[in-house]
């Protein structure tokens, strides 16, 4: 770096010349906008920036798998992968459990080849119908899961998505389900 000559403009001091890399700014956002990966908008929130949180549940409530989409993503797109994750249940005779027995999903999982999906994978369907199942008959199911989410959101860190990199985001959720479960087990084991 080298003094700046005057130039007429009555400047002195240090003028940065040459740089051997360019100079970007290190965020593209300004730091009180809201984002980051996997936020979309929201359809029910005025469109504001959001996230979805997935749940898959055992039968009792606990979180087996999680998973994060931007908000206007729909939720079918999320019902394979979260399958797909389900880990090996360790049983007291035999190979492990690597399938559930059945699947209870609320009318937004109903199309024909989600259906197919899981019926090949040797997992009873039972994925509410669009224009023929009623809600009632689904809320002795639904209500487990909409339990198991109130655990995950009871968790201060997860109530509004601080986290720009949903990496982070996924991290948290993941220790919150992990936190939940050994609460839950610990409870009926005293």
């Amino acid at each position: 770096m080298a003094p700046a000559s005057s130039r007429g403009t009555g400047r002195t001091g240090w003028l940065r010349v040459d740089r051997l890399v360019p100079h970007h700014r290190r965020r593209s956002r300004r730091a009180g906008e809201k984002g980051g990966s996997l936020t979309g908008p929201s359809p029910v929130d005025r469109g504001k920036p959001g996230s979805k949180i997935h749940v898959l549940s055992e039968g009792a409530g606990l979180p087996l798998v999680v998973g994060v989409s931007a908000a206007n993503t729909n939720d079918a797109y999320a019902l394979k992968p979260l399958v797909k994750a389900i880990p090996a249940i360790r049983s007291r005779r035999g190979p492990r459990r690597r399938k559930p027995g059945k699947l209870h999903a609320d009318k937004a999982y109903d199309h024909a080849d989600l259906r197919a999906w899981v019926h090949r994978r040797g997992i009873q369907v039972r994925i509410a119908r669009k224009g023929i199942d009623t809600s009632e008959k689904l809320g002795r199911h639904r209500w487990v899961i909409e339990r198991t989410i109130s655990w995950l959101t009871g968790h201060r860190r997860l109530t509004i998505r601080y986290e720009r990199n949903a990496n982070h985001f996924l991290a948290f959720l993941t220790l919150a389900a992990t936190l939940t479960c050994f609460k839950k087990l610990r409870k009926t084991t005293t």
